[in-house]
């Protein structure tokens, strides 16, 4: 790629047919008479998407073209395990983000797409079936010359998947975080479609090229002096910007917030694109026991109480049959208002198929409703019920009567059950004894 200085402009701009953007140009062998083509690169972002990487060739020997595109967005933190039920014809109709590191699997029909043997795509659960039985009838003509047996069996197969009608389960299976299945129902929660965030393995983060970094602990035997010292302190450390991908330096402290435990705060502005963003990592590490935080507001000053979101917490606003997933938004310490706008942003900018000039109208009209709800939320207008469910026990809401018992907020521990120990990577030998206590 040529030598290009970005100065404060972002790496990844919106895709925007009335403007003309800055593309790079490089000389690239042309594979069909092998002479010197040129190749166009434009770093992008698809609306409702996420960042792409568009490439063209094009050889003024031959006339060859060649456009392809290739995933811009970063790595997410934790893998996804997307388990979908699909019940009838409407499902197939979901659309799905696959990336190339995802595997697909069908286990009725013990049928595997392993990662990295297609590329990338935007499609729906019928044009993933579709495009698996073009691959496999690609080379069909060349089997029924060379070995006639095994071509049967895979037209057996190919038949097979024609036919597969639902009722039927599909896994999709992605370490790097950024595959996605349609919620047809946000956004209440999707009852046919599970998903698991899940720790990577070493294997993993070396097939994805990641790099492992192992944290340097403080010594047991460190004085008291070190440890008030890194309290004070706050930490820098290079990173990019996870909206366009700039350069950008976050930084870091410990915060010990009363009442509750230590936290890690990690906060960046990118220069670039004006983003600013704030995350949050438990200090203390996993607690012995879940917990479920209930808090019933009944005035607009319970918006301004402070709030710890863990990265392993769902939110859930059961007046509005509102459900937001553990791992969306990753770890947060703000205000109740402040959590709620976030997730009203979220839906609003980030949601992949409810918005848009894309989108069907019922699905725009309960998506607008819903939102219009959200905001008398915000404003204190509408008196709901909050719930935070952390299975790792790492979420807070202040206490506003502390140290006395608030009236308004309600905290109930619980052993954790074996896929939420699963989930957070624990330890797996006698899950038996873990079981969900009562909520009464």
């Amino acid at each position: 790629m040529t030598d290009q200085s970005y100065g404060n402009k972002p790496l990844f701009v919106d895709l925007n047919a009335g403007e003309d953007q800055e593309s790079s140009k490089i000389e690239s062998m042309c594979i069909n008479c092998e002479e010197n083509g040129i190749t166009q690169i434009l770093l992008t972002k698809i609306p409702h998407y996420k960042e792409v990487v568009l490439m063209s060739f094009e050889c003024e020997h031959c006339g060859y073209k060649n456009n392809e595109i290739q995933p811009g967005a970063r790595i997410q933190d934790k893998g996804c395990t997307l388990k979908l039920t699909v019940q009838n014809e409407k499902d197939l109709n979901r659309q799905v983000v696959k990336s190339d590191a995802a595997m697909v699997l069908i286990p009725a029909l013990q049928f595997e797409i392993p990662s990295n043997t297609q590329k990338g795509v935007l499609t729906t659960i019928e044009g993933l079936i579709s495009r698996a039985v073009e691959g496999l009838e690609q080379d069909q003509p060349l089997r029924k010359a060379l070995d006639p047996e095994t071509a049967t069996k895979i037209q057996d197969f190919i038949d097979k998947m024609k036919n597969l009608k639902p009722p039927f389960e599909l896994t999709l299976d992605d370490p790097t975080g950024n595959s996605y299945i349609e919620n047809p129902d946000a956004p209440a929660k999707d009852k046919y479609l599970t998903t698991i965030n899940y720790t990577r393995t070493k294997e993993q983060d070396i097939k994805l090229g990641l790099v492992a970094v192992e944290a340097e602990g403080i010594a047991e035997d460190d004085d008291e002096g070190d440890v008030a010292d890194l309290n004070k302190e706050v930490l820098s450390f290079q990173s990019n910007c996870s909206k366009c991908n700039s350069p950008l330096e976050t930084h870091m402290k410990l915060v010990n917030i009363p009442h509750f435990k230590e936290v890690v705060i990690m906060a960046s502005h990118c220069d670039a694109c004006g983003d600013r963003s704030n995350e949050v990592k438990a200090g203390g590490g996993i607690e012995p026991e879940g917990s479920e935080i209930i808090l019933n507001i009944t005035d607009p000053i319970d918006l301004n109480r402070d709030i710890l979101k863990s990265e392993t917490c769902t939110v859930k606003i059961p007046a509005l049959d509102f459900e937001l997933c553990s791992g969306t938004l990753g770890g947060k310490f703000t205000t109740l208002e402040g959590l709620l706008t976030d997730i009203k942003g979220q839906l609003s900018m980030l949601n992949t198929f409810q918005l848009g000039d894309s989108s069907r109208m019922s699905d725009n009209t309960k998506m607008t409703k819903f939102l219009s709800q959200l905001d008398k939320v915000i404003t204190g207008e509408l008196k709901v019920n909050i719930i935070l469910n952390d299975p790792a026990g790492n979420s807070y809401i202040q206490n506003l009567y502390a140290p006395e018992t608030d009236p308004e907020l309600t905290v109930r521990k619980y052993t954790r059950t074996a896929e939420q120990i699963e989930e957070l990577g624990l330890d797996q030998l006698n899950t038996d004894n873990y079981s969900m206590t009562s909520n009464t």
